[in-house]
């Protein structure tokens, strides 16, 4: 993904609750390796400085997104997006020219996840909201990242009932099989298009998962980095490599 005379730019973007800062030691490797890369940290709708929304659709977000690449004056760039950030990055590579998507931990079909989140529905619209939230983050390996990065996720976050509801909400509103339709259609854009995509997991990938990917983005590089769902936290270093590589 990486052009010596034509470095695109990176767009980096956060998870759901979490913002910007989030990139932090991500960008002190990426200043040390590539310090003339243009970097673009973003909030996402909601998110950090940015205005909340009535709506937080990922096609509405990605074009939030792009509006804010556009006002930064940047060229076609690498998108780079952890958790649900990469649905975001990977709606924004089918919709709008890209140099390549980055996806950090990501699995872009709903499965278990979106079994989990609509059983949990009564309980985010009530005042229990909260034990979600703190039940999925106890699975995400946050006890073995490194005191900064731990510092990071339990403080540079804001989670609410009116983000989860909102970017969860194409799972509550929508079914498996249209999300499906609708990931794949993403995906075989972006595969027309030849454009490079790298799935960075923190596990090895389930078979049928894996099957569906590459069976609509054949040319999928996938990368796996044992540990926490936040690789970018756990292994700056490394993915700042994968970045510029």
């Amino acid at each position: 993904m990486n052009d010596d005379d034509n470095r695109p730019p990176l767009v980096l973007i956060h998870g759901l609750t979490y913002d910007k800062r989030q990139w932090d030691p991500v960008r002190r490797e990426l200043a040390a390796i590539d310090p003339d890369r243009q970097i673009l940290a973003l909030d996402l709708p909601g998110h950090g400085d940015a205005p909340r929304r009535d709506s937080y659709r990922m096609s509405e977000v990605a074009d939030v997104v792009h509006t804010q690449v556009t006002e930064a004056g940047l060229g076609t760039p690498i998108v780079v997006g952890h958790s649900v950030g990469a649905v975001v990055a990977t709606t924004y590579a089918a919709r709008h020219p890209v140099r390549g998507v980055v996806n950090l931990d990501q699995i872009l079909l709903p499965g278990p996840f979106g079994a989990a989140v609509r059983e949990a529905e009564p309980t985010l619209r009530g005042p229990q909201w909260r034990q979600v939230w703190d039940r999925m983050l106890a699975g995400m390996g946050i006890e073995s990242l490194p005191a900064e990065a731990r510092a990071i996720v339990t403080t540079a976050t804001d989670p609410r009932p009116d983000l989860l509801l909102g970017y969860w909400g194409e799972i509550l509103y929508g079914s498996d099989e249209g999300i499906a339709a609708a990931r794949s259609a993403d995906l075989r854009s972006i595969a027309e298009r030849g454009v490079p995509y790298r799935w960075v997991t923190s596990s090895e990938p389930p078979a049928r998962y894996l099957a569906w990917l590459t069976g609509v983005l054949p040319e999928v590089e996938v990368t796996v980095l044992p540990g926490s769902h936040f690789p970018h936290l756990a292994d700056p270093a490394t993915v700042a490599r994968l970045l510029v590589s």
